[in-house]
Order: C-alpha cells, then structure tokens, then sequence
C-alpha cells in the first residue's frame, strides 16, 4: 500500500535557520496524523512542503507516491487545504461561496452546484446554505471553509490549526466533521496546538522539535513511552502547593509540576510499584489538607514536554496556510 506522506531527510533553511534539519515522517492512509511540535519546530514548514509551497533544499517527499518538488501539479491536485482562519465571502452565501470555489477547480456549473450540495449535506450545512456567511456563526464559518477545501474531492485534507478561535461546542462539531471525512475516505494531516484534539482525532502523531521527528507512534504508544504513571492531588488551599509538592518530590520519580490554577500538583512515578499508597503516605506525613489524590496514566500534554521540555505553544510560522492549491 502506497504512503500517504513519505518524506526522508527534508531540509528547509531560512539564512541561518534550519526550519527543517533532516526530518523523517511516514503517514499511512485511512486516518488522521497530527504533527505537532514547540515553537519552531518546523511544523508548518514542513505542512507547506507538502502542499508545494515551500521549495527544500535537499531531502525526498512524496505524496500518493509522487514527488512533490519535480510533480508539483499532480499532487496540488490531490490535496485540500484549511488554514488557521475562515476564508470565506461574508458577502455570499455559504452555496455561492462553495460553487465559486468549485468552479476554480474548472468544474461546469452543473458540476459545481452538485459539489456544493454534497458538501453541505456532508457537513450539516444544507439549512442555513442559502444565508449570508456574515449571518453564520464562528464554527459554522470554520465548517463552510473546510468545505471548500472538499469540493475537489481531495485524497488528502492539510488541517493547519483548524480549530483556533471557536469555542468549546463548535471544536467538537468540526472534530465530528473531520471523523467522517477520514470514514468516507480523505486522510488528513493535521497540526494544531490543543493536544487534546490531538488525542481525539489521530490516529497516528508524530512530535518534531528543531526540525527532526523525534518521536512518532500512536498515542497510547507515545504515552508508554515516557512509563510509569502519575499521581495527581488536589490540595485544598492554594497556599499548601509548595508543602505537596516538596513532599512528593521525596519519592524520587522526577520533578513535581505545580498548578496554581487549579491546586494541583502532579509527579511522575514507578508504574511497578505501590506509588498511590507512597504518595497518600507522603502528603499525610506533611500534615496537609487535600481535596482529591489519584492515580492515572500519563496525558499527552505530559508525554510532549517530557519530549520536548516545552509547552505545546503557537506554531513556528504564523503566516495562515490560505493558497488555494489544488486551483493553483
């Protein structure tokens, strides 16, 4: 079965920054792949590599098998493309605004109205379709642009942060919307900063930083890979962090990590012992007041800056991802 994306020894420099420094990724079709990465890592830059707009310097990539440096054409034509912000006509209905785009694909207009339909019925916007799109809502203006990236009918859908800005409903409904693409069979390659849609919609993630993947798996095999577990307690009084946290530190399982906002802190401890009872034993002995003390397995937000040593922050390049390039 022929990859997806298969990129080998990618290089991208900018004067004396290496935007990309020999990075390696591999994605398989039927699914979503999420890249992310810190600052800088080289995400975007390598998202602009595979739509074709960004020339390497050295390096192989190809998509459905093609080169994307020597076929560029070929493959614009199997991609779509969703940047970080709506590009919608606010002017236009939500029907114009997808038949416009469909007729820059060189579709009739029979054509074009038939793409439309399709889109709409198959992103739930069929009723408010014949709305202008300064009526539509933040979410469902994120629905009708990822709609325009899907009336080619693109083997592969680019998601560049897809989700920044909506709120917690609208991520959700378009979190809906991209499972059923992936069903009905586009693969997506998606970089965004909430490592939670991460976890939710890939199937597959790959982390870079500094311009190398330096880790890649599925989530549950990212989360083994760091080991162990995690005690989380809840202390009753904010003024009490510092007490929990130097007594879990006694444990000897790394550095505790404390959460002012919400009272918690957090230490990493052996999966193969009884960490939970050390640890109630610990914050007992301490004399102090806790609301809540568990045991749970590694999140992703904790695999990445385990990986990392940073937070999951804005991407290297916020310049939004907006080309049109399958009409390029």
């Amino acid at each position: 079965m022929t990859a997806t994306i298969e990129a080998h020894g990618l290089e991208k420099r900018y004067g004396r920054t290496r935007a990309l420094d020999g990075l390696d990724l591999v994605t398989e079709p039927g699914q979503v792949t999420a890249v992310l990465g810190p600052n800088g890592a080289g995400k975007t830059t390598f998202v602009r590599a595979v739509a074709t707009l960004v020339r390497l310097d050295s390096g192989t990539l190809r998509v459905f098998g093609h080169d994307a440096q020597r076929e560029p054409q070929r493959v614009r034509r199997l991609l779509g493309l969703a940047g970080q912000f709506a590009a919608v006509e606010p002017a236009m209905t939500g029907r114009e605004n997808l038949e416009m785009v469909a007729r820059l694909y060189g579709e009739s207009r029979p054509a074009a109205r038939a793409a439309a339909q399709r889109v709409l019925a198959q992103l739930e916007l069929v009723e408010p379709a014949d709305r202008l799109v300064r009526t539509y809502s933040g979410g469902m203006r994120r629905r009708l642009d990822l709609g325009a990236s899907l009336v080619g009918q693109p083997r592969l859908l680019l998601l560049d942060e897809p989700t920044t800005g909506l709120d917690p409903r609208s991520r959700i409904a378009l979190w809906d919307a991209i499972r059923t693409l992936v069903e009905a069979g586009t693969d997506v390659l998606l970089t965004t900063q909430y490592l939670d849609e991460a976890d939710q919609l890939a199937g597959r993630i790959v982390i870079v930083d500094h311009g190398r993947t330096i880790a890649d798996g599925t989530p549950v095999e990212l989360k083994r890979q760091i080991g162990g577990n995690v005690v989380e307690v809840h202390a009753h009084d904010r003024d009490q962090l510092a007490t929990i946290a130097e007594a879990l530190g006694r444990l000897g399982e790394g550095r505790p990590q404390v959460d002012e906002a919400t009272r918690r802190v957090t230490v990493g401890i052996d999966a193969a012992g009884d960490g939970l009872m050390a640890a109630l034993r610990s914050v007992e002995a301490a004399g102090v007041e806790i609301d809540d003390i568990a045991l749970r397995r590694p999140t992703l937000d904790e695999v990445f800056l385990a990986l990392t040593g940073h937070s999951a922050i804005d991407d290297d390049d916020r310049r939004p991802l907006q080309t049109d390039v399958a009409a390029a």
